[in-house]
């Protein structure tokens, strides 16, 4: 059997340095771990006095350091800029610059929020008016705790579909249906205080997790599970918004299938339509999607984006006010929106523990979807987000919007793409929509008495025309990764299928599946050295390799954990030698020759293992006693620190020396060859 083989020529033993000028020898002795930080590595810090008082615990000893740091001036004023992000940007606004676009943008997605807060607060079972407390809220307090500057907050069509379903099921709609005022009042009030309750859980949840510092959790929702939640989640919406286009009375359905659930009622109860609903949406969807289509293609020429859904508001109260549509054929109306602002009130403790489990979910999906959003612009503009404090700034405003009755809120698709085309540059433009938002609720509420709410119907759906479109980055996927592919379509399916919440669980797990397949799949790499060169490459490519007998090079380019350590076992022992072969060989790169001389010497790099738990430690031990049994010399390579502190920890330096560590596969090549005295001219290492 042979491994890699290394060969080449080199000049006396009389031109190799003794390594004491390193950088400015051209050829030098192989270098190893120890030796490296004789030469390199910082002087070891002498040990301190023990100290008088007592040793607290490490948690004790953070709080108090973090304590000291926030009571004394400097600190103080690092944690209030960290925590008030605008204070770090506003001395340096360019206000002749940047205050017209700001302005503009923010009146302008202001204006889109009224007819939207309103159809995203039907689709989460309140009433109209408690949308318009979601858009003015959120809005103001994530202008002054958040990150992302081109980012615009408010209701969300996904959050809104979740916390609907939430609402039903704790406060379903009674069988009898003929409702007084009273009582319908009292079940409304029921509604939106288990809306606010998830709100407030959610919050809550996001403000542990700020606590506990998890802004990370943002990389385990990857884009393919984010993409595919809102593609599915559309086409809950879609759906769910039928009865209301047709003029359709039907209970909500929740739960499992409910998507096809809703479709089976409403094609049973289709023959009793409202035709007078039916023309409104027929027309409402006529104008709207030619217009969102016009403000995509003509983004660049047109100054602001066409407000469409104002126009069809506007177009829809005055026809149902002039016709008495509401009386003569029985359309639904908003009604009256009441002025002013809701008193605060602390949602019921009791609703919590049945909503967490619904709260979770919400949460992550408004962490996702804000951070990879704010991330996208971020990246775009040059500026930088922090995770943990979009977790702070996202909680917060849940959390107290929640006071004053709103609803689950996060960052939205089509008002941030709106906020940006319409020249917004800082979160000041959230103050501007929150102004307009604020002149409906004191004064223009009455004037959407008369407004059908199919058209608000035909708002919800028009307003998911980018999650639909999402579905045309499908082929090129395709084409990148077919396992992303598979991700996004498991979500999906899960989505449509099951629900949003159950969906979202199905991708993640989907997804962090195909990552531990992956790693588990990988091929444990024979290397040699290319001729003329300082690079080992793995033997299955076409490069001209040099060989010596006797020595192997393996490389095995993967965390080595419980879930990998038997896969590194079976290889190495395939390649080395140990026990009995398969007779049919792994997909590894580089076969050995069983005719060839025995192996004597393995160099294993490590540069591939970014980490070790304990038992591919104890595998890695367990390899160096096998070699050491069967007279085989065991080299490790461009192992890093904290692998390396691992394997001494399991007892790696019980089993070899540590002058078999060597910072490179060169290094340890060359030693190699030294214990092998090849026949031919001898090998050493070039400086580079």
């Amino acid at each position: 059997m042979s491994g890699p083989l290394v060969s080449g020529p080199c000049s006396g033993p009389e031109e190799v340095s003794e390594l004491k000028s390193p950088l400015s020898s051209r050829f030098r002795e192989p270098l190893t771990h120890a030796r490296f930080q004789e030469l390199f590595g910082g002087a070891e810090e002498p040990e301190l006095p023990a100290a008088a008082e007592p040793c607290l615990p490490w948690l004790c000893r953070l709080r108090r350091r973090r304590a000291c740091g926030f009571c004394s001036g400097p600190g103080a004023w690092r944690v209030l800029l960290a925590r008030v992000p605008p204070l770090r940007w506003v001395p340096h606004y360019r206000w002749r610059a940047w205050l017209l676009g700001d302005a503009v943008a923010g009146v302008t997605v202001g204006v889109v929020h009224v007819p939207q807060g309103m159809a995203f607060a039907l689709l989460t079972s309140v009433p109209p008016v408690f949308g318009l407390y979601t858009s003015f809220f959120p809005v103001l307090i994530y202008s002054l705790l958040g990150t992302g500057r081109h980012l615009s907050t408010g209701t969300f069509a996904v959050l809104s579909l979740m916390t609907g379903s939430v609402v039903e099921r704790l406060v379903p709609e009674p069988l009898a249906g003929n409702l007084s005022g009273v009582e319908r009042e009292q079940l409304e009030a029921r509604r939106v205080g288990a809306a606010a309750a998830v709100a407030f859980g959610s919050g809550a949840l996001m403000l542990a997790m700020f606590a506990l510092q998890l802004g990370v959790l943002s990389t385990f929702l990857s884009e393919p599970v984010v993409k595919a939640l809102t593609s599915g989640a559309a086409l809950h919406v879609l759906v769910s918004q039928l009865p209301s286009l047709l003029g359709l009375s039907l209970p909500r359905q929740i739960g499992c299938f409910s998507l096809f659930k809703t479709l089976a009622a409403v094609l049973t109860a289709l023959a009793r339509s409202s035709p007078a609903e039916l023309t409104i949406s027929a027309l409402s969807l006529a104008l709207l999607v030619p217009v969102k289509e016009l403000n995509v293609r003509f983004r660049d020429r047109l100054p602001t984006p066409i407000p469409g859904e104002v126009v069809m508001v506007l177009l829809a109260t005055v026809l149902c006010f002039a016709s008495s549509l509401d009386t003569r054929y029985n359309v639904q109306v908003v009604g009256l929106l009441p002025g002013g602002f809701p008193q605060p009130l602390f949602p019921a403790l009791d609703e919590l523990p049945r909503i967490l489990a619904d709260a979770l979910p919400i949460a992550l999906v408004t962490f996702a979807v804000s951070t990879s959003l704010a991330s996208i612009y971020a990246d775009k503009y040059s500026y930088t987000i922090d995770p943990n404090q979009e977790l702070l700034a996202h909680g917060v405003s849940n959390l107290v919007s929640s006071l004053f009755s709103c609803f689950p809120n996060s960052a939205t698709l089509a008002t941030t793409s709106l906020l940006v085309d319409a020249g917004g540059n800082t979160q000041l433009a959230g103050l501007f929509s929150c102004t307009v938002v604020l002149s409906v609720l004191l004064w223009l509420g009455p004037f959407f008495y008369y407004l059908p709410k199919a058209v608000l119907a035909c708002i919800n759906i028009s307003s998911m025309r980018q999650m639909f479109f999402q579905m045309q980055e499908l082929p090129q996927l395709w084409h990148i990764s077919r396992v992303d592919f598979a991700v996004w379509m498991v979500t999906w399916v899960a989505v449509v299928t099951l629900n949003v919440d159950l969906g979202l669980a199905v991708g993640v797990v989907v997804s962090m599946m195909t990552v531990v397949c992956r790693t588990q799949r990988v091929q444990c790499l024979a290397l040699g050295l290319a001729e003329g060169t300082e690079l080992y490459r793995p033997l299955r490519e076409s490069h001209k390799l040099l060989q010596v007998p006797g020595l192997c090079i393996l490389s095995y380019p993967t965390p080595l954990y419980f879930a990998t350590r038997g896969q590194f076992r079976r290889t190495v022992e395939w390649h080395l030698g140990f026990g009995e072969r398969s007779k049919q060989s792994p997909k590894l790169g580089g076969l050995p020759d069983p005719g060839a001389e025995p192996i004597r010497v393995v160099i294993l790099d490590l540069s591939g293992i970014s980490f070790a738990d304990a038992a591919g430690a104890r595998e890695v031990v367990q390899l160096a006693r096998r070699c050491q049994d069967a007279g085989i010399c065991l080299l490790l390579a461009q192992c890093n620190a904290l692998v390396l502190e691992t394997l001494t920890r399991a007892g790696l330096l019980d089993r070899m020396t540590p002058e078999r560590l060597f910072v490179s596969v060169q290094d340890a090549a060359a030693y190699a060859l030294e214990r092998l005295k090849p026949t031919g001219p001898k090998i050493c290492t070039v400086w580079v």
